[in-house]
């Protein structure tokens, strides 16, 4: 039963060099800077999306997440899922209405994979970047970079992400969509969403908590991704891997790392997900093809570089 979660909303990230970090997320990934705070966190958004931004830059000693969140229906949804999380025995902080300009009262809350997570029914709207909302034209004309159309998921390394998995599925309406199954029965990939998409966020075990492995965003078609490729040459920007596709998910993707050496992806195509669907299911032998479905072997930077 879904509990009226509806889509990723926003990422904050952690970035050591503000105008470094811009040149990356804005004018690489084609991202587009709709505000700044007193904070000095600079907001961004992807040219599709309704909402006022999706990623949230901040300025720090070290890189990395400090959280995601994902817009729920509405503020009595809000309040229900609040409770249920102090139910289920997470700690909850509320976050003021502002404090994410143009957001609305955010509900964050902890996890056992370490990370922190947060929830809100409310978000200024200002349509997609350069598009009118009756008799909209194709595309804007001014994008640049990669043009990114969305912030689409994350994946998070942890410990404990069945525990993890369980608070999504449980209190937030999550369904597994895929996962990686050992030998021995356990699980230590999981790929969960709340929509039609392939995944939302995904996990992986890992003994250090709170850990980043990637960002990702939407392109249109492998032509995108292809031309993402071209783009990361010319900018001399570092390269993870790829093009390639995925056996997980099968979407084709790039792999590529900002300046602060958090890891981007941008990908299109994918699998779709129905709630009546089972799970699909990568076993270990397999995972080198599950991952990287052409090279069929793993790249231990991609298993290893975390934020």
């Amino acid at each position: 039963m879904k509990k009226g979660v509806m889509r990723p909303g926003h990422i904050q990230l952690r970035v050591l060099d503000m105008e470094e970090a811009l040149g990356h997320y804005r004018d690489l990934l084609g991202l587009i800077e709709v505000d700044r705070d007193d904070q000095g966190r600079v907001y961004l958004k992807g040219w599709t999306e309704v909402d006022k931004f999706s990623v949230v830059l901040r300025e720090a000693d070290q890189p990395g997440m400090d959280f995601v969140g994902y817009k729920v229906l509405n503020s009595e949804v809000l309040a229900q899922l609040e409770q249920a999380l102090k139910d289920y025995g997470q700690d909850v902080e509320q976050i003021p209405a502002g404090e994410l300009k143009g957001c609305g009262r955010r509900v964050r809350f902890d996890s056992p994979t370490g990370h922190m997570f947060e929830i809100y029914a409310e978000k200024e709207q200002t349509g997609k970047w350069g598009v009118e909302q009756v008799n909209p034209e194709a595309w804007p004309r001014d994008l640049t970079g990669m043009r990114a159309t969305r912030f689409d998921h994350c994946l998070l390394y942890g410990p404990n992400i069945e525990g993890t998995a369980k608070l999504f599925q449980d209190v937030l309406g999550f369904d597994i969509a895929e996962q990686v199954i050992d030998d021995e029965g356990k699980r230590p990939a999981l790929f969960l969403t709340v929509s039609q998409k392939a995944h939302d966020v995904a996990f992986i075990e890992c003994p250090e908590p709170g850990k980043l492995h990637h960002a990702s965003f939407l392109l249109e078609t492998w032509e995108d991704v292809l031309r993402a490729a071209d783009l990361i040459s010319m900018t001399d920007t570092s390269l993870d891997i790829g093009p390639t596709r995925h056996g997980l998910t099968h979407g084709k993707t790039i792999y590529f790392f900002d300046p602060s050496g958090n890891r981007s992806e941008v990908f299109c195509g994918g699998d779709y997900h129905y709630p009546d669907h089972e799970p699909v299911t990568w076993t270990t032998d397999q995972l080198g093809k599950a991952i990287f479905y052409h090279d069929r072997a793993l790249n231990d930077r991609f298993l290893t570089v975390l934020t």
